[in-house]
């Protein structure tokens, strides 16, 4: 079963563009966390904090587009090193400044937040040019996927234990790892040599494939779910009184996205990927609404696994798809807006989460899950048409040739 990733692994330079990549994305899990440490350390209040880390999430999702673009058109390392030094600048702001100033403390958070290196869009533009089997790139976006869990695991305990020592120390390691996962990637020959497709289209990009639009829908709602779910288990832990529900129903969900992406990724599946993704959202969504029953907590941890299974297919399946649907010379751009739409969504769906919880107590909150995943399947369903991909060349496979 897992002889598909051994082989994938094996490919030259798959392993360290993985790694390095992970490394370099670990701020992703961990700049949220230690932003809100910080301006609490600082004197600030929650709503200070929360305040600033909607504004983090907020630049975070304008700027990837925005550096997609410029790394569609003047290649990897030229975006992605100064990008990764001005977000690690935007932290050490934060750190020697706290909460006061305001007007220093915002410009840090944006800067820190806008300047996040695309390295997952970046990686996603580059398996086709570095594996030559289209099996093999299946299992690089299954793998990816899958492995996105570990993020938001280890990204916060790096956290915790930096801030042990003190809160600027949690910020100074979020940028300076930033910084190394993304030398380990722009050193890479293939991150090197790459350089995207002769530009098609006007100022629109991938915006202009109206498949690309109708994914982009679909996961934004997907992300949703996910936004409602990391307020939401913190309602049902107070409702508990318990200090660890929260964990463990984070890392049960976790659990169940690496399971059901190491899954998918293990093996071929029969049917196109535009026929393959509604089936995929219909099990997404059924795993989202048992948890509006907010059961005790062992049954709650099943149903938490369970609601992760089917996560990181879809988006397996919705990479795939992107890297057919965008217009030639955007597909960073077109990556890196479906990092901006899932994070959108999130964000949306705390907003949900929280009026939820309000209006119907943690069912309510949980609620507004399944409504993320049943609205992800109708807008995909919508425009389901659109989603059929231009047909596979070895052209498009390759978009140049495999390094060796």
């Amino acid at each position: 079963m897992m002889r598909g990733y051994v082989e994938f692994l094996r490919a030259p330079f798959a392993a360290r563009l993985l790694g390095g990549t992970l490394l370099g994305r670990l701020p992703n899990g961990m700049a949220m966390l230690a932003v809100v440490l910080h301006v609490r350390a600082a004197g600030g209040g929650y709503p200070l904090a929360g305040t600033l880390g909607a504004v983090l999430g907020l630049s975070t999702a304008v700027g990837q587009p925005v550096l997609g673009r410029a790394m569609d058109r003047f290649g990897q390392a030229p975006v992605l090193l100064p990008a990764s030094v001005a977000s690690a600048a935007g932290f050490t702001l934060l750190a020697a400044f706290g909460a006061d100033p305001l007007a220093v403390t915002v410009l840090a958070v944006v800067l820190a937040g806008f300047s996040t290196p695309p390295l997952e869009a970046g990686l996603r533009a580059l398996w086709p040019s570095v594996l030559s089997d289209p099996g093999q790139v299946h299992a690089a976006y299954a793998l990816d996927a899958a492995a996105q869990e570990i993020l938001f695991t280890v990204g916060p305990l790096l956290v915790v234990a930096a801030a042990a020592i003190s809160t600027p120390a949690a910020l100074l390691l979020t940028g300076a790892l930033g910084i190394i996962g993304t030398i380990v990637v722009v050193t890479a020959q293939p991150s090197r040599r790459w350089r995207g497709e002769p530009r098609t289209g006007d100022w629109a990009g991938p915006l202009r494939s109206s498949g690309l639009r109708v994914l982009l829908a679909s996961l934004s709602m997907a992300g949703i779910a996910l936004g409602v779910y990391a307020v939401a288990v913190v309602a049902y832990a107070e409702r508990l009184h318990s200090e660890t529900a929260s964990g463990v129903l984070l890392a049960a969900m976790s659990a169940g996205a690496l399971t059901g992406g190491l899954v998918y990724g293990a093996r071929s599946w029969p049917g196109e990927l535009h026929v393959r993704l509604p089936w995929l959202l219909v099990l997404l969504a059924a795993g989202y609404a048992p948890l509006a029953l907010a059961p005790g907590l062992p049954l709650m941890t099943v149903l938490a696994f369970v609601s992760g299974v089917f996560l990181a297919p879809v988006l397996a399946c919705s990479f795939s798809l992107v890297d057919r649907l965008a217009p030639a010379g955007t597909v960073t751009e077109a990556f890196a807006w479906i990092v901006a739409a899932i994070g959108a969504g999130s964000a949306l769906g705390s907003f949900v989460a929280g009026y939820g919880e309000h209006l119907a107590g943690v069912s309510g909150a949980f609620a507004g899950a399944g409504l993320g995943g049943v609205l992800a399947l109708l807008a995909c369903l919508a425009g389901h048409r659109t989603l059929r991909p231009r047909p596979v060349t070895s052209e498009s496979l390759t978009r140049g040739a495999p390094v060796s």
